[in-house]
């Protein structure tokens, strides 16, 4: 039925690359194993929102996501220097289902990987390998911090178009929300008759 490394002490995400070419990342450790499950950026910032919307509703509104911060953009964060070069378990993310357990107030992440199977001259079979499934338990701030976290890894990479959301490589852009085709609105000042 898969992998349940439990709650463990160490959860995080980071991004390795160039900008316009990173692959995303969460890392997890326990005692006994580590993992890494690599995933697209969209599905990292999805993971993102979960964990804000879950930490809202469990607090009552008590943690919220800090939108903005005084003092600049928080510092890019990375996988910690002692942590395992080969992990026990790698895996490609193609689901991920975030739960909570008020008993033990724990987060579960569940992991569903991706297996590509390639036979030549057949194109490439993708599907989703419940048997390989991975879980993680961890507290409620390590779901703070991870939240954090991916915002932080998510925005360090290339701007982005602030209508469309669409990266900005520094050359032209045309964004879909500004195409040209808005109605413009032209007030005038009514002339005094006085005059």
């Amino acid at each position: 039925m898969g992998i349940d490394l439990g709650r463990v002490s160490i959860i995080g995400a980071d991004a390795v690359g160039q900008p316009g070419q990173r692959r995303f990342r969460i890392f997890a450790r326990n005692r006994e194993a580590s993992t890494i499950m690599w995933l697209e950026k969209e599905q990292l910032s999805g993971l993102a929102e979960a964990l804000d919307r879950s930490l809202a509703l469990i607090t009552e509104g008590q943690i919220l996501r800090t939108e903005a911060r005084a003092g600049g953009i928080m510092a890019a964060v990375t996988m910690p220097a002692d942590f395992s070069r080969y992990p026990d378990y790698e895996v490609q993310v193609g689901q991920m289902r975030l739960s909570f357990d008020e008993q033990d107030s724990l987060f579960a992440l569940l992991i569903t990987p991706l297996n590509i199977s390639l036979e030549s001259g057949r194109e490439p079979e993708v599907t989703m390998s419940e048997e390989d499934q991975i879980q993680v338990g961890f507290t409620q701030q390590q779901a703070q911090d991870l939240s954090s976290t991916i915002q932080a890894v998510v925005t360090s990479g290339r701007p982005v178009c602030p209508l469309c959301h669409t990266p900005l490589d520094g050359g032209p852009h045309a964004c879909v929300k500004q195409n040209g085709h808005r109605e413009i609105v032209q007030i005038e000042e009514p002339d005094d008759e006085g005059e």
